[in-house]
């Protein structure tokens, strides 16, 4: 059975979350934003192309007279302006005004990129979120931040918009390798682990059946997972104060991205900077030794890294001052209070930082 989840802006109904388990319901959830004369742009990536990409405009054909297929190369390497401009010519060559529609379909990569075309493109086009992987079903889709990488610093240029639905097709998951599966629920754990004690637990008791794929499961922590990111997002959401609880474990983790040169996953190093960030909270006396290593231990049987090589720690210090959440030479750097509470703390300490780098850091010798 469907579950949908009206997110509000500023108090007022925005768009919803529709999560199914087909392209079903796509006619019927998009009618009110497709019409015959309405030309619509999907947006999807070589990877999701030969997978989804056919299926979803013969659902869109019965709507609008114009359905076109724009595909980006996959890769986080890709998530840049020149490939936005790319997007722009295609536009502009086919035509499309400002009351035509683009669709992401694909993981995080599509969602931001063509989020922030639809922000950018004519002062700002409608568009609709189709969501492919379990970090951009459970994460980037949701709360209209927007964006790409600039000279390899993740998330540089973006601007915030909302798009006009989020369609989560969870069948989507079946074709995601496992690498991929479990790089998202690197933000799912986080989620947990900054607003929902409850859901922190039930995560870990339900280890086998999410490492399985059971679907009933998947589905009931795509939802609290949303559920999570909804009430922040809704509060804050342009991010002048407690959206920046959602970073957690990115200001490290961005850095460790930069350094590794990409050649790990998003939801990876969210992974790491999550294990940093509890290592710091547990030297403050924010939450006990015991907290701090069931943190940690917990990312493993998710197949998610707690340490990592072939990094400088300095360097990576480096990097987090180049975080676009720095401010004034200061980080917002996001601790716990205790699981599932975070805080906004601006007094972490370079030495601190360095600390916890360290913490994770493997540098090939055993103790």
């Amino acid at each position: 059975m469907a579950q949908r989840l009206p997110i509000l802006y500023k108090g007022k109904p925005c768009y919803d979350i529709y999560i199914t388990r087909d392209f079903g319901d796509v006619t019927q959830e998009f009618t009110s934003y497709a019409a015959p004369e309405r030309k619509i742009c999907i947006v999807t990536d070589s990877n999701v192309r030969g997978l989804y990409a056919d299926a979803l405009k013969e659902e869109l054909d019965k709507l609008s007279e114009k359905v076109d297929i724009y595909t980006l190369p996959a890769g986080e390497e890709h998530k840049t302006l020149d490939c936005v401009k790319e997007i722009y010519a295609f536009l502009i060559r086919e035509g499309y005004g400002r009351k035509d529609l683009l669709v992401a379909l694909g993981g995080g990569v599509v969602g931001d990129m063509t989020g922030y075309t639809a922000a950018t493109y004519l002062r700002g086009v409608d568009y609709i979120q189709v969501p492919t992987t379990l970090l951009s079903q459970c994460d980037s889709s949701i709360g209209g931040k927007t964006g790409v990488d600039f000279d390899g610093y993740k998330n540089m240029v973006g601007a915030f918009k909302m798009p006009r639905l989020v369609y989560m097709n969870m069948d989507t998951l079946h074709t995601l390798e496992n690498r991929q599966f479990f790089s998202g629920f690197g933000e799912v754990m986080k989620h947990g682990l900054i607003k929902d004690a409850k859901f922190y637990t039930w995560l870990i008791d339900q280890m086998y059946e999410i490492c399985e794929k059971d679907m009933d499961v998947l589905e009931e922590m795509i939802l609290r997972s949303c559920t999570v990111k909804k009430q922040v997002v809704e509060k804050d959401p342009t991010e002048q104060g407690d959206r920046a609880l959602l970073n957690y474990g990115h200001t490290i983790g961005h850095a460790i991205e930069k350094a590794r040169g990409f050649q790990l996953l998003h939801g990876e190093c969210v992974a790491l900077g999550a294990v940093a960030a509890a290592y710091i909270s547990w030297k403050r006396d924010m939450i006990s030794m015991d907290e701090y290593y069931e943190i940690r231990d917990m990312f493993v049987p998710f197949y998610l890294p707690i340490t990592v090589e072939d990094i400088d720690p300095e360097e990576v210090l480096r990097l987090t001052k180049s975080d676009k959440k720095a401010q004034g030479g200061m980080i917002r750097f996001i601790l716990l209070e205790r699981i599932g509470k975070a805080v906004i703390d601006t007094t972490v300490t370079d030495e601190e930082i360095l600390a916890a780098i360290r913490e994770i850091y493997f540098d090939g010798t055993e103790e």
